[in-house]
């Protein structure tokens, strides 16, 4: 009755407004009165579209585009029966279910609040056949390390629960579920959140059968009942004290397997022309045959967006997918979960398995596929971290050998090679004991770095300054890395950080490009600006570059796409990480050199050869990060090891210069226009000194000059007329805080000390910081990227043409 009401309202809008094409409308829905209200009409394609498009396999966007050039309804055919027309609302058999992700772990300050602010990264969809399915499906396509119902290090006060679901986090569903299982009862849950009963009893069903699962012996029908409400494999056998395996072989021999389904939009009342997929164990047959075909490839894709995986990973899938297909594979198989990527549009590929990325479910696909070949180097580190267990369970990868994979992503083992090899790398020592890494430290002296394996982003790196530092980091790297090696390095202030992408063919080598950071290493590459082609580094150094380069993909066996990352300080080359798999910024280098690496990773891939060459920018390109920290309250916007960007820009130029100023404009950080005021605030003796040229440049350019009082003493002290402000203070009438309020800055410049302590000043300096992003005002915590921009700004013709193109 609501769902009709609601649906009558929608049609009425839609025709009082004459909409042609898409509209999304929201509604507001009192559950106990049907009274409702109309929040917000949206005429255009709008981010639940796409998820409404892949829930429901109605492609929203190709009708909307042919309902805008003069065709009805009536006169379009449904893409997926090709019998009826688009006029037919789409009818479902099976459940879907959207949880997004949030990263907060990532931000130093941040409130975990969720609210009506968007502030997730990233989402996933689930299709199954029931609520409970669907759910514990979901969860684990998030890639968040936990399972629905482990919730055993939560919090057991009623106190805390509560709290927690009268004002929900990002861990509110996991907050439910603990509720529940202490004993609280649906009514009450439902009083405290809000959320209909009907939810909470799906959710304690769940909890009903884990409970049986621990009880009970493992016969074939509670198994069976298991699977049917989403338990993996992996959980099970966590409830039954056995392994992974064992649980999968005894469910095998009992017969107890996922079927394959069709996305048919119209709940098989037509039969489905398209192979839009997915598994459920609430099924007794497959909706499709699975044909023998000789050159059959399976391509892993990237999960959800998360920080450090967004749609770069996604081109880099959709481009080799693409570029088998005309390189005669007979058929191209995409494994993806992710609603707002191209991957999972049901008509890029031949089929398209909307379904999650563990090593259960890509057994199961490839069993049902078989013979075919899987790739795990284009979709970042979910596949990555799959390649080990699936060649050792007898999947054949295309590519790259999982050995050699495994030798890259173990740090250790990776470092050893480097030593056999004779390539440097900074000094480092492995952490399995703690008075160990100690006596490395006391030999190389701080800062030292802390490198979790098979990890994306640099999730967990941290620089320790001190053992207080380090003991502490030292437990977060190994509770991330459980399984894999920590391995801890000296840190090199000071170093220039360059990266190179690749692609191999077992024997040659094609550099793809060599690409600066702009910031010093200790700023993760994510977050990096990059330039392609190099600023400062000589012609021996990058010859070094390739030569090692070359070394490494040999000694490696590297089949397909590749990415180093080198630390130069002093004309010495040292390796930092290698990542056999597609990097993030192979869509850049791509773009920035007009040869799609991706291309020659599906020629290597099937065997073909790869030249040994380099490819040649188009000009300047320049990267720049994106980030979101105004929609992340009390997160500290300052640049580490770990990566906190959400998205990227990239900017071409004659020059470097003109490329960068159009690199800030594209990401929302407009330059500042002459006259405007710049806030100089810096915490460190030494870059004071070292910003003095920099602050002058830019008061020679007419801009005006304020600095906190210890910043325009040196300031002034070196001949720069600066108007000093105070230090956030309560006794103060105007403060530096007033000042940014005022809207009459263009640009705050706060560089905090490499380790920033806990003191008053640094939280002073956090203040200045935040309360810039949080009044949009463009901000620079680095000291090279500064560099960089005041010599684009100095640089007249750049200035002049930047300013033109605004």
């Amino acid at each position: 009755r609501e769902y009709h009401i609601l649906r009558e309202l929608c049609f009425r809008v839609v025709r009082a407004l004459g909409v042609i094409g898409e509209c999304n409308v929201q509604l507001a829905l009192n559950p106990r009165t049907e009274e409702f209200y109309v929040i917000e009409v949206n005429p255009r394609l709008s981010r639940s579209s796409a998820l409404a498009s892949k829930a429901t396999g109605y492609p929203i966007a190709y009708i909307a585009a042919k309902l805008a050039i003069g065709y009805t309804l009536p006169e379009l055919l449904n893409k997926i029966t090709r019998v009826t027309t688009a006029c037919f609302e789409p009818a479902l058999d099976y459940v879907v279910v959207k949880i997004p992700r949030w990263d907060f772990h990532k931000f130093r300050k941040v409130s975990r609040r969720i609210g009506t602010q968007m502030k997730s990264v990233g989402e996933v969809m689930a299709i199954a056949r029931s609520f409970e399915e669907a759910i514990q499906k979901a969860v684990r396509m998030l890639d968040i390390g936990r399972e629905l119902t482990d919730v055993d290090d939560l919090p057991n006060d009623s106190t805390t629960i509560e709290a927690e679901l009268s004002n929900p986090t990002d861990m509110r569903l996991f907050f439910l579920m603990k509720a529940l299982k202490c004993g609280f009862s649906i009514e009450r849950v439902s009083e405290l959140t809000g959320i209909d009963k009907w939810f909470l009893s799906k959710l304690k069903r769940i909890l009903e059968v884990e409970e049986k699962l621990k009880r009970e012996s493992l016969s074939r029908e509670l198994l069976l009942l298991a699977k049917r409400f989403g338990f993996s494999d992996r959980k099970i056998a966590q409830l039954k004290q056995m392994s992974e395996m064992e649980v999968r072989e005894l469910r095998k021999m009992w017969g107890i397997v996922p079927r394959v389904k069709q996305i048919d939009s119209l709940a098989a009342e037509w039969e489905a022309k398209t192979n839009y997929l997915y598994l459920t164990y609430n099924a007794s047959e497959d909706d499709i045959e699975f044909l023998r075909r000789q050159r059959k490839v399976i391509v892993l894709g990237s999960g959800c967006y998360r920080i450090g995986s967004s749609v770069e990973f996604d081109w880099c899938c959709v481009n080799l997918a693409w570029s088998l297909r005309e390189l005669g594979c007979d058929e191209v198989i995409m494994v993806n979960y992710n609603p707002e990527t191209v991957s999972t549009d049901y008509d890029v590929n031949d089929k398209l398995y909307f379904e999650e990325l563990t090593f259960e479910r890509v057994l199961d696909i490839v069993e049902k596929e078989s013979p075919c070949k899987v790739v795990v180097s284009v979709g970042g580190q979910i596949p990555n971290k799959l390649a080990l267990r699936l060649a050792s369970a007898g999947v054949e990868l295309l590519g790259t050998p999982a050995e050699s994979i495994d030798i890259a992503e173990d740090r250790s083992k990776f470092s050893s090679l480097l030593k056999t090899l004779k390539i440097p790398q900074p000094p480092w020592c492995e952490a399995k004991d703690l008075e160990e890494v100690k006596r490395f430290v006391n030999q190389v002296g701080y800062p030292v770095l802390l490198r979790p394996s098979y990890v994306l982003s640099g999730e967990a790196m941290r620089v320790a300054f001190d053992e207080r530092e380090l003991e502490e980091y030292l437990k977060l790297a190994t509770r991330i890395s459980r399984e894999h090696p920590v391995v801890v390095s000296k840190f090199i202030p000071g170093a220039r950080e360059v990266e190179v992408d690749a692609v191999a063919d077992g024997n040659r080598t094609y550099i793809g490009a060599i690409i600066e950071h702009v910031e010093n290493a200790g700023v993760h590459s994510g977050d990096a600006t990059m330039s392609i082609p190099t600023l400062t580094i000589s012609e021996t150094t990058k010859n070094k570059l390739r030569e090692y380069t070359r070394k490494i993909a040999k000694a490696l066996g590297i089949i397909g796409p590749f990415n180093i990352q080198y630390l130069i300080k002093d004309d010495e080359v040292l390796v930092i990480e290698c990542n056999l798999r597609a990097s993030r910024s192979m869509p850049f280098v791509s773009k920035g050199t007009g040869v799609n690496l991706m291309k020659l990773s599906a020629r290597a891939l099937l065997g073909g050869d790869v030249p040994e060459a380099e490819g040649i920018p188009k000009g300047f390109v320049v990267k720049r990060p994106y980030f979101s920290f105004m929609r992340l309250d009390g997160a500290d916007p300052v640049l580490g090891v770990e990566m906190v960007s959400t998205g990227e820009v990239a900017c071409f130029g004659d020059d470097f210069h003109g490329a960068l100023l159009l690199a800030f404009s594209a990401s929302e950080m407009e330059p500042p226009s002459p006259g405007e005021g710049i806030l100089v605030s810096v915490g460190d003796e030494k870059i004071k000194l070292e910003i003095v040229p920099l602050v002058k440049k830019l008061y020679e350019l007419g801009y005006k000059i304020y600095a906190t009082p210890h910043t325009g003493e040196v300031l002034e002290t070196n001949g720069i007329e600066v108007k000093i402000v105070s230090n956030v203070s309560p006794d103060s009438q105007s403060n530096v805080l007033d000042l940014i309020e005022s809207r009459t800055l263009g640009l705050v410049v706060n560089i905090p000390p490499p380790n920033e302590c806990s003191s008053s000043i640094a939280y002073d300096e956090y203040l200045i910081r935040r309360k810039a992003v949080e009044f949009n005002i463009p901000l620079i915590t680095n000291l090279e990227l500064l560099r960089a921009l005041v010599d684009s700004l100095t640089n007249s013709s750049s200035f002049v043409y930047f300013r033109a193109t605004k």
